[in-house]
């Protein structure tokens, strides 16, 4: 029996919709390159960085997308990221997961999906003493410095209303503008601040991290919407890496009493992404 032409063309239209939906598959994709691209920043220790020696990426976060590459079975590619641009890179499949210090909130879950919880950390601002400020309140109408595209500076905004904010592209940037004088305080994640006190040396003496935290924030690898496989698989990592303990020796190794940060203990686990 012929079919009429317009059954062909529905069934021919709903075959090439079965064949998108299958190569629209990211982890199927993942596997057949045989390598995973992560976004990072590289610029903020101790979850991404340039290790001075061997000019590799190392950290935290990357330490998780090494897992998460290994279980699947390819090689991790690191490429890095500016904050501002790590969604768009992850929209637009540059990158195929963000391991990029990336704070989950409801605002970017309109555009992206988001792992387990992997860290949990507050923003404090870093000041100079000289400025005479003690606590936020006396930000009012202050220039204070931070990273462009992050949480920071509407956290900020919110905790003081009538503060001053100046971007700059890389937290690095950011904070040498503040030893420029070139604002009155400075404003990141605390883990990234305390790391970059030590750096100080014998200026630490010259400021001083104020003691209010202006939000609680919970960071997350970024994935795309939609990708039930590529979460599944990477939030059955995380929890791995949670019951077997080793996501506490990561802790320890990057953020634990040893290292510059000096954390005692971790005060979250890994085990949930809800916020």
């Amino acid at each position: 029996m012929r079919l009429p032409s317009h059954f062909l063309l529905a069934a021919t239209v709903a075959a090439s919709l079965l064949a998108t939906a299958a190569r629209a598959d990211q982890l199927d994709d993942i596997k057949k390159k045989g390598e995973i691209v992560f976004g990072v920043l590289g610029t903020d220790e101790p979850n991404s960085f340039v290790d001075p020696k061997t000019r590799d990426i190392v950290g935290y976060e990357v330490d998780i997308a090494t897992a998460i590459a290994k279980k699947i079975g390819v090689k991790p590619v690191f490429k890095q990221l500016a904050v501002a641009a790590r969604i768009p890179e992850l929209q637009q499949g540059r990158v195929d997961i963000l391991a990029a210090s990336l704070t989950h909130n409801k605002e970017r879950e309109a555009q992206i999906d988001f792992s387990l919880t992997t860290f949990v950390t507050g923003q404090k601002v870093l000041v100079k003493t000289a400025s005479g400020i003690k606590d936020l309140p006396d930000l009012a109408g202050k220039k204070v410095l931070t990273v462009k595209g992050g949480t920071q500076e509407p956290n900020i905004r919110k905790a003081v209303p009538n503060v001053d904010v100046v971007t700059f592209e890389t937290t690095q940037q950011a904070f040498l503008a503040l030893q420029q004088g070139k604002g009155v305080g400075y404003v990141n994640d605390e883990a990234s601040l305390v790391n970059d006190y030590a750096k100080l040396g014998a200026a630490k003496k010259d400021y001083a991290i104020l003691p209010t935290s202006i939000s609680v924030e919970p960071l997350a690898l970024g994935l795309k919407k939609g990708e039930k496989g590529l979460k599944t698989l990477v939030d059955g990592v995380l929890r791995e890496l949670e019951t077997s303990g080793d996501a506490n020796k990561l802790f320890v190794k990057w953020y634990g009493p040893a290292t510059k940060l000096q954390f005692d203990k971790r005060s979250f686990k890994i085990d949930s992404d809800s916020i």
